[in-house]
């Protein structure tokens, strides 16, 4: 099957259509196979070991295709159970006795089948074994008496949420419509799946779990410690290889191919402005694709903002920030979002803080409320801040377990000679971490998240003359402190002397070459001839880093370079995953690459001209979402 999907309609398409497909014949019939839905005759544990922070507790159920009505219940209840925020484990194992860091649950539909997987990270410290018997109680109960009229709403808002929101994206409309057409030859077969989901009941829901749960499951248990050995595939040696059979393939002459037409001018939406009576700037853009609304509040802090002994405390107060607000627990949030089909998501950068919310328009006035209360008023609750605690804790030894995560650490340090803030994720230090108090991240909040550092971003379907008293009305009496802003240390970045630095990790099957300089480019300066330059050394799929090291000498399945957008001194960087036996070699022809690139072998005619059409031809494509445009925005 073919699906179009963009600024095309059906006369249009089908001549072309016609033209470059028509001529194919038409393959075998493809009779469905018979697919049963597996039942193991009894459980089976498997134990596995690898380099992980804690233990994970894996349990899956063979399940229905996603043509059967049982494909959509299942999705229902493994929402209820671990896929929502206010989910049964997450309220029981992760918020209540706080045993797990996280906990998830999904059905993965397929053609003939699928399967239900329920996961349990266990808490650092904790008994196992317990966490596993706990986790049985919680399925069973859910088992025996299925889930509440409201748990089931909450998961039916949610659902209808993110498909309105996916369905903004071209991509999203043409996956939906080709996953029905070449599944059940009905395009529209998402309609069937909608209707289905609204009509469930709590008792609908509750059979259909006891039906496929109550079977033998697959349990898999994750332990940390040392891999066990695997066979590492071996380099054919020279004039081994066998001959390639005969065959009979006649190549088919290809017509030309047709010739890339006129690209239109690039239509960006119209920028508004506004301000708040507390002097909050406003920035929007009107966007009727679909009947939802974008809101950024962002803050002049990230990562940077943390004092040199306080690495982390930004993290851990933004993981905070949700977990309870204006007077409602983290359970009470979370439900509260869930039914109004609203996402509220914190998250920094090095140099900027940012609360977002993604709401439908009907429910956009009571989700904007909880936008305030996690903004102005997070509640940091000491039990909560030990819990989140415990998950930033986790996060950093598992950050510290992968190459990416020790070796960018490394990177980084030696680029700022240790400055403080500069770093690749902000996660901090374990020991800050540790040491952390609700008062403190109380006190940054006090500090940074304050109405004069502060700017409002919004991408709605409604005009800014309709957001604007919304967003007066929850942040227009937000008054700054009487305490002057802090300003943030000056980044120093000396110049770093070349040098390879080398962290063993026994066992891993690859190697990672990251390199790095921190270029004498701040955040406002011009960066359209630099981007161009290094999407031709390093960042394009066709760049000659990539074309180097995967497509002329096969010893990586991809590597890169990129400028991070800073707002002071952004760093050059290399990633460049490659083969083990030949981690020198690569080095040695980075090397080469980059002084060639400087050197007699600068940009060329033909690289300049794909630069140049590549940047232009994506343009319209960049600006397809409200989130990307919100991204431009800021």
């Amino acid at each position: 099957i073919v699906v179009l999907a963009g600024d095309i309609d059906a006369a249009s398409a089908r001549p072309l259509m016609e033209r470059y497909f028509g001529s194919i014949p038409r393959g075998p019939v493809n009779e469905p196979a018979q697919a049963p839905v597996p039942v193991l005759a009894a459980p089976i544990e498997r134990t596995m070991h690898d380099r992980v922070p804690y233990v994970s507790l894996q349990r899956y159920w063979p399940g229905p295709g996603l043509l059967d009505d049982d494909a959509v219940t299942l999705e229902v209840a493994a929402s209820v159970l671990g896929g929502l925020a206010s989910s049964r484990l997450d309220k029981e194992l992760v918020r209540g006795d706080a045993t797990a860091v996280s906990v998830t649950s999904s059905y993965s539909a397929f053609h003939r089948t699928g399967w239900f997987d329920v996961t349990v990270n266990v808490k650092p410290g904790e008994d196992a074994a317990a966490v596993r018997a706990r986790t049985d109680q919680i399925i069973a109960d859910f088992i025996a008496n299925g889930p509440t009229a409201d748990e089931l709403q909450r998961v039916v808002t949610q659902v209808l949420s993110q498909r309105i929101n996916g369905l903004e994206q071209l991509n999203g409309r043409a996956a939906t419509l080709a996953e029905g057409a070449l599944y059940a030859n009905d395009p529209t077969h998402y309609r069937k799946e909608l209707e289905r989901l609204a009509a469930l009941t709590p008792a609908q829901v509750q059979a259909v779990a006891a039906r496929y749960l109550s079977q033998p499951s697959f349990n898999l248990t994750v332990e940390p410690g040392e891999r066990e050995p695997y066979q590492n595939a071996g380099a054919t040696p020279a004039g081994a290889r066998p001959a390639a059979p005969a065959s009979d393939y006649q190549a088919t002459p290809r017509d030309p191919m047709p010739a890339i037409g006129q690209v239109g001018a690039l239509d960006f939406p119209t920028v508004s402005r506004a301000r708040l009576s507390n002097g909050i700037e406003v920035i929007a853009t009107q966007s009727s694709r679909i009947p939802a609304t974008r809101v950024a509040v962002e803050f002049d802090a990230g990562w940077s903002a943390d004092a040199a002994d306080a690495l982390g405390v930004e993290a851990l107060m933004l993981r905070a920030m949700t977990e309870g607000a204006g007077g409602k627990d983290a359970n009470e949030m979370a439900e509260a979002r869930e039914r109004l089909g609203a996402f509220i998501g914190v998250g920094a950068t090095m140099d900027r803080t940012t609360i977002s919310l993604t709401a439908l328009t009907a429910n956009l006035a009571p989700s904007l409320d909880l936008l305030a209360d996690v903004t102005r008023r997070p509640d940091f609750e000491p039990a909560v801040v030990e819990r989140l605690r415990a998950q930033q804790l986790s996060s950093i030894r598992e950050e510290l377990a992968t190459p990416a995560g020790m070796g960018n650490r490394a990177l980084y340090e030696t680029l700022y000679s240790g400055a403080y803030g500069r770093g690749p994720s902000g996660l901090g230090d374990p020991a800050v971490v540790e040491a952390a108090t609700p008062a403190r991240l109380e006190a940054f909040h006090d500090a940074w998240i304050r109405p004069d550092g502060a700017r409002i971003y919004v991408v709605s379907d409604r005009p800014l003359s309709e957001i604007t008293p919304l967003l007066e009305s929850r942040f227009g009496d937000w008054a700054a402190p009487a305490t002057p802003r802090v300003a943030k240390a000056p980044v120093a970045a000396p110049p770093v002397q070349p040098r390879i630095i080398l962290i063993d990790r026994p066992q891993s099957p690859q190697s990672l070459i990251l390199g790095g300089e921190v270029l004498d480019l701040a955040g406002a300066d011009d960066r359209l001839v630099l981007g161009s330059g290094v999407e031709i050394l390093g960042s394009a799929f066709w760049s000659r880093i990539n074309s180097d090291l995967r497509e002329t000498r096969g010893w990586s399945y991809g590597s890169r370079s990129s400028v991070t957008n800073l707002e002071d001194r952004s760093p050059y960087i290399i990633n460049a995953p490659v083969q083990a036996d030949r981690t020198g070699e690569a080095i040695a022809s980075l090397i080469a690459v980059h002084g060639a690139f400087f050197g007699d072998n600068g940009v060329t005619a033909d690289e300049l001209t794909r630069v140049r059409d590549s940047s232009t031809r994506r343009l319209a494509g960049q600006f397809e979402t409200s989130g990307a445009v919100l991204s431009t925005l800021q």
